[in-house]
């Protein structure tokens, strides 16, 4: 099977090629190599590179001549600083698909497309009031958050809410441009495999880490913002009170995943996660314990940025059933690795 990997030089991309190839898969390639000086040293010799901008017509045309499935990674990540992002995040996603979904269409192609989504297109995970049930709280208010209340009360009796897993059939409630143009990226594609009769898979990846992620930025992960602190000597800062829960999972499950949808024809949505829910503040201290008997301890801050959400904590079920994907690499584990693994400048 010859696939493209769009964005295949990136943190993730770069791991599912190598994935790829492992299994003894042609792959070709295509990246701006916007984020990196020149080719990154950890691209296998076996693969294709194409360097280009996803919004390159004729380069896009090129890359997806020959291929039997497409594996679509490239985007613009994280949240951004503020609106003053938009025209770039849509540019490079909503666009970059729009390009990618074209060349395809006249290609006549119809074999896999698997598509990288994210959990920011949950927005709120999902939440249980003790008296009304499943109910959808809305965006938290700056009052709330500046008097330290941090988890969303019902919006139908104010009371405390218990999180629960989040699935596939949650109704998005995208809270950022960037959710916003993933949930875009899977509209998009969706419509595709509509019109061409082609299999089209979304991945919803949770809280993805591990070696080779970008440094400390402002579109880094948390897991990143971290371990990029403890490498300056300095103390992970942990928003609100560390107790927001997320599911970390580790880039090769990530990869491992990619592998098992493009193996596949299912069609759908599926979480990408560990099924093993974290809070923020266990995050920073099991990357503090994992660093050295010398690292600073986390801090709690108590600061917030408007827009973050409480809990997500993915329900991992249907990747299991449709794909035969199970995260295999232990928190603790792979915490104890991301400590002492090279990041990406």
């Amino acid at each position: 099977m010859k696939v493209l990997v769009t964005g295949g030089a990136g943190f993730v991309g770069g791991h599912v090629v190598e994935h790829l190839l492992g299994g003894g898969a042609d792959v070709v390639v295509l990246d701006s190599l916007a984020a990196h000086a020149e080719p990154p040293a950890h691209l296998p010799d076996g693969a294709d590179l194409r360097v280009a901008d996803l919004r390159d017509a004729d380069a896009v045309a090129h890359a997806v001549g020959d291929v039997d499935a497409v594996c679509h990674q490239a985007a613009r990540v994280g949240l951004g600083v503020d609106l003053g992002d938009i025209v770039d995040y849509v540019s490079d996603n909503d666009l970059g698909t729009a390009v990618l979904l074209r060349a395809l269409w006249r290609r006549r192609f119809t074999g896999r497309l698997v598509v990288a989504s994210s959990m920011v297109v949950y927005g709120e995970g999902r939440y249980r009031c003790a008296t009304h049930g499943p109910v959808a709280p809305g965006p938290r208010s700056a009052a709330d958050l500046d008097a330290r209340r941090f988890d969303p009360p019902c919006p139908r009796c104010g009371a405390q809410l218990a999180w629960d897993r989040v699935d596939e059939d949650a109704p998005p409630d995208p809270r950022n441009v960037y959710a916003a143009t993933k949930l875009h990226t899977e509209h998009l594609a969706a419509g595709y495999g509509r019109e061409t009769g082609a299999p089209v898979c979304a991945l919803r990846y949770h809280n993805v880490y591990g070696p080779r992620m970008p440094r400390d930025t402002p579109y880094a992960g948390v897991a990143s913002i971290f371990r990029s602190a403890l490498a300056r000597g300095a103390a992970p800062r942990v928003f609100e009170d560390g107790g927001q829960r997320r599911d970390f999972v580790h880039v090769r499950d990530v990869a491992q995943a990619n592998a098992l949808a493009l193996a596949s024809t299912w069609t759908g949505a599926a979480n990408v996660a560990s099924g093993e829910p974290h809070t923020i503040l266990e995050m920073a201290t099991a990357l503090c314990t994992a660093f050295g008997a010398d690292a600073p301890a986390p801090v709690v801050t108590g600061e917030y940025r408007l827009g973050d959400v409480r809990h997500i904590v993915a329900s991992p079920g249907r990747a299991a059933a449709a794909l035969g994907f199970e995260a295999r690499v232990p928190f603790a584990a792979g915490m104890a690795e991301f400590a002492h693994a090279p990041l990406r400048a």
